[in-house]
């Protein structure tokens, strides 16, 4: 007993140590984009393949850049990126199962099955187009930062081997952001290495809590939303004048009972819209005898708040 009570505090000191070694803080806004970037990518790669995509965002990890380097595939198809206004590269992993199912796809392969292939180096062409998928990812990721941190990125060069991948000390921090592409029945890992150290610029910024709100991404059903509003009809009302009536004057009208509103002939009028007030008008004729308005000033300044509020009602 005098023994374990020696050497147990000992044991529990260690773990303490080598686990803050490990812990790293979180990063919730990276996360969101990621996560944003995740649906966005399908519609981007559906497009690019001519055929249906899914991407799942399976796991962002927090570790060194040593543990992030060795849990990369050997071979693969590592992409070393610069970002415009960071501090240092990124690295963009191709897992070879999915870069041959792009190839097969692009080549007009959909109808051979998928098979076990030999571990073997990456042929110039094959280079290529994973270069050029990888170029088609990062164009959409840039779209993911805009709103966050707006960057470009730019593929330096290319590498096959994960231990060539200089990135940044061993024992520094590392965010490893993994996500599962299928599409025509075969699937693969695309992964996203970037060190803290590069990223250093916009820390502060990746690393807010995220309230929720829109936030970069697929903009497609918010632009196709803006699009149809702009041809929907609605009920426009002209308001020629108020006035306010004691209830024991309503309940003595007669029929014949004239309401004098105060009105002049030329005074404008309001136009509203589900009650909203949007606009004040003069009052005319056409030379076929209908009444018409004249716009005189507009009552609103927000486009988007009127949009809501119609929407509201």
């Amino acid at each position: 007993m005098q023994t374990a009570e020696r050497t147990e505090p000992k044991f529990v000191e260690e773990l303490i140590i080598e686990r803050a070694k490990y812990s790293y803080a979180r990063l919730p806004m990276l996360e969101v984009v990621f996560d944003r970037f995740a649906l966005s990518l399908s519609q981007v790669l559906k497009t690019y393949l001519g055929a249906m995509t899914d991407v799942e965002l399976e796991s962002v990890d927090y570790l060194s850049c040593a543990d992030a380097v060795d849990g990369l595939p050997d071979p693969a198809l590592n992409a070393v990126t610069e970002a415009e206004g960071w501090a240092g590269p990124l690295a963009v992993v191709i897992e070879p199962s999915l870069l041959f199912a792009v190839i097969e796809i692009t080549f007009g392969g959909r109808t051979v099955p998928g098979a076990e292939r030999n571990t073997r180096s990456f042929t110039a062409i094959e280079k290529r187009i994973g270069e050029s998928l990888c170029e088609v990812t990062l164009d959409d990721l840039a779209r993911a930062f805009a709103k966050v941190a707006p960057t470009e990125f730019a593929i330096s060069h290319l590498e096959t081997n994960p231990r060539a991948l200089l990135l940044g000390p061993p024992t520094s921090a590392c965010v490893r952001a993994v996500m599962r592409i299928e599409t025509e029945g075969r699937s693969g890992r695309m992964m996203f290495v970037l060190p803290n150290a590069s990223f250093e610029p916009v820390n502060h910024v990746l690393g807010q809590a995220f309230t929720g709100g829109q936030l970069g991404g697929d903009t497609g059903w918010r632009n196709k939303m803006t699009g149809m509003l702009g041809h929907t009809s609605v009920t426009l009302t002209a308001l020629m004048g108020e006035t306010q009536v004691p209830l024991r004057d309503v309940l003595g009208w007669t029929k014949g009972t004239v309401l004098d509103f105060g009105m002049q002939e030329n005074d404008p009028v309001t136009l509203t819209c589900a009650e909203m007030p949007v606009a004040r008008a003069e009052v005319g004729k056409r030379k076929n005898g209908r009444v018409a308005l004249k716009l005189s000033e507009k009552l609103y300044t927000d486009d988007e708040e009127l949009a809501q509020h119609v929407l509201d009602r």
